[in-house]
């Protein structure tokens, strides 16, 4: 997996790639300083992963994940940042960042993170969760026991094929019990979704 860490605090870069140079999976594609940065690194040699901060110089961490998401899809977005307000939160996952974290996240358990969200894994800090969710936290009261079937494999990361595999159902049928769930739950993608299961069980416990 090809990183780019991109921050303006020279010792948190350093921090993350040293950090990360020690995971054999983990390769650090490149460090930038800003928003605008990163296009120009993600134009010469596309990495697979970029973990960014939010407030930067000359272009934000929110503006880069919007253009970036926008000409590269494929590219994973982890927003990394001392801020857990709701709005930054929210705007993050509008640009189409795939997670957050904050900076008091112990930097040894972000490689950990980093995998889980290659593997389909939602990534968020649980405090992150708890701002996300609270006051008015989305129940699965709401789904039907085969609803809740297919949420729990979603959760897994598993795809819409091994879904259907497992509950002997159609892809088809599949996406269609997924697209009724997201409904419920308002939430657009499978991102926002298990963020959303997260954030309803960390609150419930």
């Amino acid at each position: 997996m090809k990183v780019l860490i991109v921050d303006d605090d020279p010792l948190i870069c350093k921090s993350l790639s040293l950090t990360l140079r020690k995971e054999p999976d983990i390769q650090v594609a490149g460090i930038a300083q800003g928003g605008r940065q990163a296009m120009e690194f993600c134009e010469e040699n596309l990495p697979d992963l970029v973990l960014m901060d939010i407030r930067m110089p000359e272009m934000d961490g929110l503006q880069a994940a919007r253009l970036l998401k926008k000409q590269y899809p494929g590219l994973r977005v982890v927003m990394l940042t001392t801020f857990q307000d709701k709005p930054n939160i929210e705007m993050a996952l509008k640009a189409g960042a795939e997670g957050y974290l904050l900076k008091t996240e112990r930097i040894g358990s972000i490689a950990d993170k980093l995998r889980a969200l290659e593997c389909g894994a939602a990534v968020m800090d649980s405090k992150v969760l708890r701002t996300l969710t609270s006051p008015q936290v989305r129940s699965l009261e709401l789904l039907t026991p085969r609803e809740k079937d297919v949420l729990g494999l979603v959760t897994q990361g598993l795809s819409n094929r091994e879904i259907a595999g497992q509950l002997f159902l159609s892809e088809g049928t599949v996406r269609n019990i997924l697209s009724v769930i997201m409904n419920k739950l308002q939430v657009k993608n499978r991102t926002q979704l298990s963020l959303a299961v997260m954030g309803i069980m960390d609150v419930e416990q």
